[in-house]
Protein backbone atom coordinates (compact mmCIF):
# COMPACT_ATOMS: atom_id res chain seq x y z
CA UNK A 1 0.00 0.00 0.00
CA UNK A 2 1.23 3.47 -0.89
CA UNK A 3 2.30 5.28 2.26
CA UNK A 4 1.52 8.89 3.01
CA UNK A 5 4.02 10.37 5.44
CA UNK A 6 4.00 13.53 7.51
CA UNK A 7 0.27 14.22 7.13
CA UNK A 8 -1.03 16.79 9.64
CA UNK A 9 -4.35 17.65 7.99
CA UNK A 10 -6.92 15.92 5.81
CA UNK A 11 -8.77 18.25 3.45
CA UNK A 12 -11.84 17.08 1.57
CA UNK A 13 -13.58 18.26 -1.51
CA UNK A 14 -17.30 18.43 -0.71
CA UNK A 15 -19.41 17.71 -3.78
CA UNK A 16 -18.98 14.16 -5.02
CA UNK A 17 -16.50 13.34 -2.25
CA UNK A 18 -18.40 13.81 1.01
CA UNK A 19 -21.82 14.56 -0.51
CA UNK A 20 -23.69 12.73 -3.27
CA UNK A 21 -24.43 15.34 -5.94
CA UNK A 22 -27.02 13.07 -7.54
CA UNK A 23 -29.10 12.66 -4.38
CA UNK A 24 -31.21 15.77 -5.11
CA UNK A 25 -32.54 14.41 -8.40
CA UNK A 26 -32.84 10.93 -6.91
CA UNK A 27 -35.25 12.30 -4.31
CA UNK A 28 -37.46 13.62 -7.12
CA UNK A 29 -37.18 10.64 -9.46
CA UNK A 30 -40.91 9.79 -9.31
CA UNK A 31 -41.72 13.35 -10.47
CA UNK A 32 -39.07 13.46 -13.19
CA UNK A 33 -39.42 9.99 -14.65
CA UNK A 34 -37.25 8.63 -17.44
CA UNK A 35 -35.21 11.83 -17.78
CA UNK A 36 -33.95 11.76 -14.18
CA UNK A 37 -30.50 10.30 -14.82
CA UNK A 38 -29.86 12.52 -17.83
CA UNK A 39 -31.02 15.58 -15.92
CA UNK A 40 -28.71 14.85 -12.99
CA UNK A 41 -25.70 14.15 -15.20
CA UNK A 42 -26.24 17.30 -17.27
CA UNK A 43 -26.75 19.42 -14.17
CA UNK A 44 -23.44 18.29 -12.75
CA UNK A 45 -21.63 18.59 -16.09
CA UNK A 46 -22.76 22.15 -16.72
CA UNK A 47 -22.15 23.13 -13.09
CA UNK A 48 -18.48 22.18 -13.44
CA UNK A 49 -18.12 23.64 -16.92
CA UNK A 50 -19.48 26.98 -15.77
CA UNK A 51 -16.94 27.17 -12.93
CA UNK A 52 -14.08 26.61 -15.34
CA UNK A 53 -15.45 28.95 -18.01
CA UNK A 54 -16.26 31.76 -15.59
CA UNK A 55 -12.76 31.44 -14.13
CA UNK A 56 -11.24 31.79 -17.60
CA UNK A 57 -13.57 34.70 -18.40
CA UNK A 58 -12.73 36.32 -15.04
CA UNK A 59 -16.47 36.61 -14.40
CA UNK A 60 -16.80 35.04 -10.96
CA UNK A 61 -20.21 34.48 -9.45
CA UNK A 62 -21.18 32.36 -6.47
CA UNK A 63 -21.61 28.62 -6.73
CA UNK A 64 -25.28 28.97 -5.80
CA UNK A 65 -25.88 31.05 -8.93
CA UNK A 66 -23.83 28.64 -11.05
CA UNK A 67 -25.80 25.71 -9.66
CA UNK A 68 -29.07 27.41 -10.60
CA UNK A 69 -27.81 28.30 -14.08
CA UNK A 70 -26.64 24.74 -14.65
CA UNK A 71 -30.01 23.36 -13.54
CA UNK A 72 -31.81 25.74 -15.90
CA UNK A 73 -29.68 24.48 -18.78
CA UNK A 74 -30.24 20.82 -17.83
CA UNK A 75 -34.00 21.28 -17.50
CA UNK A 76 -34.17 23.03 -20.87
CA UNK A 77 -32.08 20.29 -22.49
CA UNK A 78 -34.36 17.57 -21.10
CA UNK A 79 -37.57 19.40 -21.92
CA UNK A 80 -38.63 19.90 -18.31
CA UNK A 81 -40.58 23.09 -17.62
CA UNK A 82 -41.65 23.01 -14.00
CA UNK A 83 -40.89 25.95 -11.71
CA UNK A 84 -41.94 23.97 -8.66
CA UNK A 85 -39.56 21.14 -9.50
CA UNK A 86 -36.74 23.63 -10.08
CA UNK A 87 -37.29 25.22 -6.67
CA UNK A 88 -37.44 21.85 -4.96
CA UNK A 89 -34.21 20.63 -6.58
CA UNK A 90 -32.32 23.76 -5.58
CA UNK A 91 -33.51 23.39 -2.00
CA UNK A 92 -32.51 19.73 -1.98
CA UNK A 93 -29.03 20.69 -3.19
CA UNK A 94 -28.56 22.49 0.12
CA UNK A 95 -29.18 19.20 1.94
CA UNK A 96 -27.38 16.65 -0.22
CA UNK A 97 -27.00 13.19 1.29
CA UNK A 98 -23.58 12.43 2.71
CA UNK A 99 -21.97 9.20 1.57
CA UNK A 100 -22.59 6.60 4.27
CA UNK A 101 -18.94 6.12 5.23
CA UNK A 102 -18.19 9.85 5.61
CA UNK A 103 -19.17 10.36 9.30
CA UNK A 104 -17.18 7.38 10.55
CA UNK A 105 -14.09 8.25 8.53
CA UNK A 106 -14.09 11.86 9.71
CA UNK A 107 -14.48 10.72 13.32
CA UNK A 108 -11.59 8.27 12.94
CA UNK A 109 -9.35 11.00 11.53
CA UNK A 110 -10.17 13.34 14.40
CA UNK A 111 -9.18 10.56 16.81
CA UNK A 112 -5.67 10.57 15.29
CA UNK A 113 -5.26 14.27 16.11
CA UNK A 114 -5.16 15.38 12.50
CA UNK A 115 -7.05 18.48 11.43
CA UNK A 116 -10.00 17.99 9.09
CA UNK A 117 -11.43 20.52 6.65
CA UNK A 118 -13.54 20.99 3.57
CA UNK A 119 -12.14 22.93 0.61
CA UNK A 120 -14.91 23.44 -1.89
CA UNK A 121 -16.34 25.48 -4.75
CA UNK A 122 -19.52 25.87 -2.69
CA UNK A 123 -20.48 29.14 -1.04
CA UNK A 124 -20.08 29.26 2.75
CA UNK A 125 -23.86 29.15 3.12
CA UNK A 126 -24.22 26.11 0.86
CA UNK A 127 -21.47 24.25 2.66
CA UNK A 128 -22.71 25.08 6.15
CA UNK A 129 -26.18 23.88 5.17
CA UNK A 130 -24.93 20.58 3.75
CA UNK A 131 -22.60 19.92 6.67
CA UNK A 132 -25.31 20.70 9.22
CA UNK A 133 -27.94 18.58 7.46
CA UNK A 134 -25.53 15.63 7.41
CA UNK A 135 -24.64 16.03 11.09
CA UNK A 136 -20.96 16.61 10.30
CA UNK A 137 -20.47 19.99 11.97
CA UNK A 138 -18.51 18.58 14.90
CA UNK A 139 -16.27 16.49 12.65
CA UNK A 140 -14.64 19.37 10.78
CA UNK A 141 -12.16 21.98 11.99
CA UNK A 142 -12.72 24.33 9.06
CA UNK A 143 -15.03 24.81 6.09
CA UNK A 144 -13.16 26.66 3.34
CA UNK A 145 -14.87 28.16 0.30
CA UNK A 146 -13.41 29.50 -2.93
CA UNK A 147 -15.54 32.59 -2.37
CA UNK A 148 -12.64 34.24 -0.57
CA UNK A 149 -10.46 33.69 -3.67
CA UNK A 150 -12.94 34.79 -6.33
CA UNK A 151 -11.93 31.93 -8.63
CA UNK A 152 -12.73 28.24 -8.86
CA UNK A 153 -10.72 25.05 -8.66
CA UNK A 154 -8.25 24.05 -9.95
CA UNK A 155 -6.70 27.52 -9.66
CA UNK A 156 -3.66 27.28 -7.34
CA UNK A 157 -4.95 30.11 -5.13
CA UNK A 158 -7.79 27.85 -4.01
CA UNK A 159 -5.42 25.15 -2.77
CA UNK A 160 -3.21 27.80 -1.17
CA UNK A 161 -6.21 28.77 0.93
CA UNK A 162 -5.97 25.46 2.80
CA UNK A 163 -2.27 25.98 3.49
CA UNK A 164 -2.87 29.48 4.81
CA UNK A 165 -5.90 28.69 6.95
CA UNK A 166 -4.61 25.43 8.42
CA UNK A 167 -1.09 26.65 9.08
CA UNK A 168 0.63 23.64 7.54
CA UNK A 169 2.70 23.10 4.40
CA UNK A 170 1.20 21.73 1.20
CA UNK A 171 3.13 18.48 1.65
CA UNK A 172 1.55 18.02 5.10
CA UNK A 173 -1.98 18.01 3.64
CA UNK A 174 -3.72 14.88 2.44
CA UNK A 175 -6.28 16.12 -0.07
CA UNK A 176 -9.19 13.94 -1.07
CA UNK A 177 -11.44 14.39 -4.07
CA UNK A 178 -13.70 12.17 -6.13
CA UNK A 179 -13.15 14.47 -9.11
CA UNK A 180 -10.17 13.38 -11.15
CA UNK A 181 -9.47 16.89 -12.44
CA UNK A 182 -9.51 18.25 -8.86
CA UNK A 183 -7.20 15.47 -7.69
CA UNK A 184 -4.80 16.35 -10.50
CA UNK A 185 -4.91 20.06 -9.71
CA UNK A 186 -4.29 19.48 -6.02
CA UNK A 187 -1.40 17.12 -6.72
CA UNK A 188 0.16 19.62 -9.13
CA UNK A 189 -0.07 22.21 -6.35
CA UNK A 190 1.86 19.97 -3.96
CA UNK A 191 -0.69 18.17 -1.78
CA UNK A 192 -0.44 14.46 -1.09
CA UNK A 193 -3.60 13.42 -2.91
CA UNK A 194 -5.87 10.43 -2.51
CA UNK A 195 -8.29 10.14 -5.41
CA UNK A 196 -11.66 8.75 -4.30
CA UNK A 197 -12.55 7.07 -7.58
CA UNK A 198 -16.15 6.20 -6.79
CA UNK A 199 -17.16 5.45 -10.36
CA UNK A 200 -14.15 3.55 -11.69
CA UNK A 201 -13.02 6.28 -14.05
CA UNK A 202 -9.65 6.37 -15.84
CA UNK A 203 -7.09 8.92 -14.65
CA UNK A 204 -7.23 12.36 -16.23
CA UNK A 205 -4.50 13.27 -18.70
CA UNK A 206 -3.41 16.32 -16.72
CA UNK A 207 -0.37 17.44 -14.70
CA UNK A 208 -0.37 16.11 -11.15
CA UNK A 209 -0.49 12.51 -9.97
CA UNK A 210 -2.47 11.24 -6.99
CA UNK A 211 -0.41 9.26 -4.49
CA UNK A 212 -3.17 6.68 -4.05
CA UNK A 213 -6.68 5.85 -5.24
CA UNK A 214 -9.54 4.38 -3.23
CA UNK A 215 -13.07 3.35 -4.26
CA UNK A 216 -14.53 5.32 -1.35
CA UNK A 217 -13.37 6.97 1.87
CA UNK A 218 -13.40 3.84 4.00
CA UNK A 219 -9.75 2.91 3.49
CA UNK A 220 -8.33 6.33 4.31
CA UNK A 221 -7.63 5.91 8.06
CA UNK A 222 -5.73 2.68 7.45
CA UNK A 223 -3.73 4.32 4.67
CA UNK A 224 -2.63 7.06 7.02
CA UNK A 225 -2.00 4.69 9.92
CA UNK A 226 0.39 2.74 7.70
CA UNK A 227 2.40 5.93 7.35
CA UNK A 228 2.46 6.75 11.05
Amino acid sequence: MTQLSGIRACVFDAYGTLFDVHSAVAACRPLIGAQADRLSALWRQKQLEYTWLRSLMQRYTGFDAITADALDYAMAATGLQDAGLRERLLKLYLRLAAYPEAPGVLAALRDTGRATAILSNGTPEMLESAVSAAGLSGALDQILSVESCGVYKPHPSVYQLAVDRLGVTAAEICFLSANGWDAAGAAAFGFQVVWINRFGQPPERLPGQARAALPDLTGLPALLETAS
